[in-house]
């Protein structure tokens, strides 16, 4: 009885033993940034948004901050310090809803940063969905500051063996100033892969009403927008919509709900613009990015040489509304572009 007490002490110890040391490995190099910054010398590895972009917002050095959807993760961070001088991070999310972007917003603003800039990219369409709507389920562990529920983290195999073990033997660090770029390579950013890749979607003879959408956009920016931009009235919010394709106008027209769609844009810009803080930049209207489909690899994922275009812009005042009628007077050519656009001649093309 004695051995067999001993032996189970023994693996117990072991045990335990085994677990404080792969605990202290996770903190050691802590891939997720959950309790410091990088380690000069190890080679991370950066791919997860949801599980790194609250540590990054943590313990990483900037004074500004890039968020938004996959319409911005071609922005290449150094552009803003060679452009405006900021040391900017970017924590964007694939797909984000206004949930997403209020969840990080809420780690920076309490992570003792001082935040000069936000760059915000802001897709109509997730404005419609609910307040507490995300895109994927939240690991609340990471973005809290309660080290119980960290056990999570500090005991996860794929922690250990994708994030730890993975780049020591196979070491090729992220470049955090071009993270969460899209994968599509150059040769994707062209009309026959657009067409190719692209549905049609069915017409229909049902018409969105023009304010459809617009209760579900107001309690977004109430409650996911606007309470940012009021508590850190020293923060400069760039807040810009994306030039996405004409295809994307097109499948806004076979849905039928264009005007709603245009009655958003406004709402959100002109809800914004009342505050000191806010920056409102408008691309859809730029006719020579959205109806040459050589930009883009889908119907609304442009190249990075727009993202600079962008980031110029947001330093000289380029494409930049100021007031409601500047608005009004954006979306209406924005409606040229589109109306005087041929349809017809782009779809009886083969690719």
């Amino acid at each position: 009885m004695n051995r067999v007490k001993k032996w189970m002490i023994s693996t117990l110890v072991t045990i335990c033993i085994l677990f404080v040391l792969v605990a202290a490995l996770v903190i050691y190099v802590d891939p997720f940034f959950q309790y410091h910054a990088p380690l000069e010398d190890f080679p991370y590895l950066v791919d997860n948004q949801l599980s790194q972009n609250p540590g990054m917002a943590k313990h990483m050095e900037y004074d500004s901050v890039i968020l938004g959807s996959s319409m911005t993760v071609n922005f290449n961070t150094d552009w803003f310090e060679e452009l405006m001088g900021l040391d900017t991070i970017k924590l964007n999310y694939s797909g984000a809803y206004p949930k997403d972007q209020a969840n990080i917003m809420d780690v920076i603003f309490d992570s003792g940063h001082q935040v000069d800039a936000v760059f915000l990219g802001v897709d109509v369409m997730t404005y419609t969905g609910g307040v507490n709507e995300t895109k994927y389920p939240l690991p609340e562990y990471l973005y809290d500051d309660n080290y119980f529920n960290d056990v999570q983290y500090l005991f996860n195999k794929d922690v250990v063996l994708n994030y730890i073990l993975r780049p020591l033997a196979d070491p090729d660090k992220t470049d955090l100033s071009t993270v969460y770029q899209s994968w599509w390579t150059d040769e994707y950013y062209n009309i026959q892969w657009v067409m190719h890749n692209y549905e049609r979607p069915q017409k229909t003879d049902v018409v969105t009403e023009k304010d459809a959408y617009l209760a579900s956009v107001d309690l977004n920016l109430k409650t996911n927008l606007c309470p940012y931009i009021e508590q850190n009235p020293d923060t400069t919010f760039y807040i810009f919509f994306p030039p996405y394709s004409i295809l994307y106008w097109n499948d806004v027209i076979c849905e039928n709900h264009l005007e709603a769609t245009i009655a958003e844009y406004y709402e959100i810009a002109d809800t914004v613009l009342d505050y000191d803080n806010v920056r409102v930049f408008f691309f859809p209207n730029q006719e020579w990015i959205v109806t040459d489909l050589n930009n883009y690899a889908d119907y609304s994922h442009y190249h990075r040489d727009i993202n600079r275009y962008m980031a110029e812009c947001f330093r000289d005042g380029t494409c930049e509304v100021t007031d409601g009628e500047e608005m009004k007077e954006a979306l209406i050519v924005m409606q040229e572009v589109i109306n005087r656009f041929d349809f017809d001649e782009l779809f009886a093309v083969e690719y």
